[in-house]
């Protein structure tokens, strides 16, 4: 089943760009490599952390394809697919090349601000065209709505929706999920720092912005979770705590990115409108390193 592939730790890749911001693939080569080598369960490509409205669609299709050619299959694969124009998704998935992708994560629709019938009648149009599973993203704070937690449940009886990024912060919400769901439906962590508090009542993992750059340390606090070794895991998290908030600060990748410069992984560029971490920023990064 594709639930038990999904479970643990998820790395919401960037994607590294040259000093022109052309598509760095040495650097998107060795971010595989470093986050593979650190243990992570599965990666996902083209998800906001790869800055993907930033990306064109030829962008896109060629970092798929060079994922897939250097994964070959060692881990699964997510691809990011979303967006706040439902019949533009239809078109996009129909001329996506979805072969050997576990599954598609489909980020809430923005800006826009539908209703939850609105949000719930887009979800089921994807799910129904797309021949590979969906994973729901729950982002409020980028979105300007939430999936409510009724909507969420309605939308779990779809046979090809298997779980939900859950990034709203609401750990009332996401409890009501947990209470709710069908058995094999995926409720997986979309905030690093309530990874933990979440698989306590059910959660199975995350998909991890600070896994691009603390794979090993991060993957191993989420099996010690899964295991329930809850005060194990609750000394790695604290380490985390003091820098998480750091990442997003500027903007995501933003923080991350300098991180990965600093690990000689990728360098910190960012697209348009995003910059590059400031000088006070990744000092304070680095001393918090």
């Amino acid at each position: 089943m594709i639930q038990d592939k999904l479970k643990g730790t998820g790395v919401a890749l960037v994607t590294p760009f040259t000093s022109n911001l052309a598509v760095d693939y040495d650097g998107l080569r060795q971010l595989l490599d470093f986050t593979l080598e650190g243990g992570v369960e599965y990666l996902v490509v083209n998800g906001t952390t790869g800055e993907s409205v930033t990306t064109t669609a030829a962008e896109k299709a060629e970092i798929l394809a060079f994922v897939k050619k250097h994964v070959n299959g060692r881990v699964p694969l997510v691809y990011g697919l979303g967006g706040n124009n439902t019949q533009h998704i239809l078109a996009t998935i129909q001329s996506t090349d979805l072969e050997g992708i576990a599954a598609v994560l489909s980020v809430s629709p923005y800006y826009n601000k539908p209703p939850q019938q609105g949000i719930y009648q887009h979800y089921v149009q994807i799910a129904d065209a797309c021949p590979v599973p969906v994973i729901l993203y729950n982002v409020p704070g980028r979105t300007g709505s939430n999936i409510s937690g009724e909507t969420t449940i309605r939308l779990a009886t779809h046979h090809n929706i298997v779980g939900i990024k859950e990034a709203s912060g609401n750990l009332e919400q996401c409890m009501y999920i947990a209470k709710h769901k069908p058995a094999d439906f995926l409720l997986i962590s979309g905030d690093d720092l309530l990874t933990l508090p979440m698989m306590a009542f059910g959660a199975v993992g995350v998909i991890s912005v600070l896994a691009n750059a603390f794979p090993e340390k991060f993957s191993n606090m989420v099996r010690l979770g899964l295991e329930s070794k809850f005060a194990e895991a609750s000394k790695l998290i604290f380490d985390f705590v003091d820098i998480n908030s750091m990442m997003y600060e500027e903007g995501n990748p933003v923080g991350v990115k300098a991180l990965l410069e600093r690990f000689g992984v990728c360098s910190p560029a960012v697209r348009l409108p995003l910059v590059e971490a400031s000088a006070g920023l990744k000092d304070r990064l680095y001393r918090q390193l």
